[in-house]
């Protein structure tokens, strides 16, 4: 049985073995093979776009120094969408029109990818989300959308009974952004229906407690939480705006630990309240102690500490892990599909990078074996932590997918 290895020098990670192929990988030396990335560098999650780009452009340089695809050189445009939806469809088009990449990494965030993934599946481009997390968003848009995610319901499941036995609780009060679609849906639906059937009492279920994606102030709604006496805080918001929540928090006195989504992972956050605890899940975090996570976070940690416009204590978070996972991949399949990487055959070629993509079963990504499910989400390892002390903290491992051996190595 034939199969190959794409080594760590090439993509800084574990290495990862192809199922077998029935083609001859030809030799491409001197083309290049395109892949696009859209990131929000701009506006409201402007940090993550940014420190997406760093990671990016070290798998580029990674990748081609080492020899390239099948002696391609890689080539990743990268386009800025400003987290806008509309944005977002406009720079999807350019990619695979203008660019003729063969696929796309990106959009991130989940209103942006419900209106983009509809676009790629008319185009015939696969596009991955490296955030998407509300439930369902890629089945809908089958089968080019793919998320290298996992949906916040599946990891609430298993989150929020843990966090309610590590701490005690027996009634919590939920806080979300109603405006950002991933921090609404579980904050109004995912996190309320998880609480009643763990037995915990939703103190704010009749009045939800929420906010605007923008607000600076939440002062009125802190008040509101901290008169409920709740055990815990259930927070659904992404990192930048959660900040504000906890920074309220703090000047209010509130020491009741929080529980909350994969948006809440960022080095930011472990600043905002340093004494508070802090539980989320992740796929992800820069200190896992594993070989590939350190040799991916000691080569672009410094790289984004270099970057003016992002802070100099920042460290790369799992949405980094996971768009330099997803152009990896992209990276792989173009070499093992055997793509041509001639204008002529585009369209196949972008075929041949989906159906790899569909049936690729022993990808090994940063933080562990990687592969997609029919619904087109990542099926992955992922890890209950906690901020403390500065830093996340590993509490509990668990897998995505309730299928014996299905996160194994």
């Amino acid at each position: 049985m034939l199969k190959s290895m794409m080594t760590a020098a090439i993509l800084g990670v574990a290495a990862m073995t192809a199922v077998p192929v029935a083609v001859q990988a030809e030799d491409l030396t001197g083309k290049t093979v395109k892949f696009g990335a859209i990131v929000p560098a701009s506006g409201p999650f402007a940090e993550w776009g940014r420190a997406n780009t760093v990671a990016l452009k070290m798998l580029e340089k990674q990748v081609n120094e080492a020899g390239g695809i099948n002696g391609a050189k890689m080539e990743i445009v990268i386009y800025d969408d400003g987290a806008k939806p509309a944005q977002a469809v406009s720079m999807l088009r350019k990619l695979a029109d203008d660019d003729q990449v063969l696929a796309v990494a990106g959009p991130a965030t989940s209103s942006a990818v419900e209106v983009a993934f509809p676009v790629a599946n008319q185009l015939g481009i696969v596009s991955v989300s490296q955030n998407s997390s509300k439930p369902g968003v890629a089945a809908a848009n089958r089968p080019w959308g793919f998320r290298n995610t996992v949906d916040e319901a599946k990891l609430a499941r298993l989150v929020v009974p843990f966090f309610a036995k590590t701490f005690d609780v027996k009634k919590a009060a939920i806080i979300y952004d109603a405006k950002d679609a991933t921090a609404s849906a579980a904050g109004a639906k995912i996190f309320p229906q998880i609480l009643a059937d763990n037995g915990i009492e939703n103190l704010d279920a009749d009045t939800p407690i929420s906010f605007n994606t923008g607000d600076l102030d939440v002062s009125a709604q802190v008040t509101k939480l901290r008169s409920l006496q709740p055990d815990a805080v259930v927070l659904s918001a992404d990192y930048s705006q959660a900040i504000t929540v906890l920074r309220e928090m703090k000047r209010q006195g509130m020491k009741t630990p929080v529980v909350g989504s994969t948006q809440l992972m960022s080095s930011a956050i472990l600043a905002a309240y340093p004494e508070l605890p802090i539980v989320a899940p992740t796929t992800f975090f820069a200190g896992l102690d594993v070989p590939a996570v350190k040799t991916f976070t000691d080569g672009v940690t410094p790289l984004m500490r270099a970057e003016k416009n992002l802070p100099g204590t920042i460290e790369p978070s799992l949405f980094d892990a996971n768009i330099y996972e997803i152009v990896s991949l992209f990276a792989q399949a173009a070499k093992e599909a055997g793509v041509t990487a001639a204008p002529a055959d585009l369209a196949a070629d972008r075929t041949k990078i989906r159906d790899y993509m569909a049936s690729e079963s022993d990808f090994v990504g940063l933080g562990g074996k990687v592969r997609f499910a029919a619904d087109g989400d990542a099926v992955k390892s992922f890890f209950i932590v906690q901020a403390k002390d500065g830093k996340w903290t590993s509490l509990e491992t668990a897998c995505s997918s309730p299928e014996a051996d299905a996160c194994a190595q």
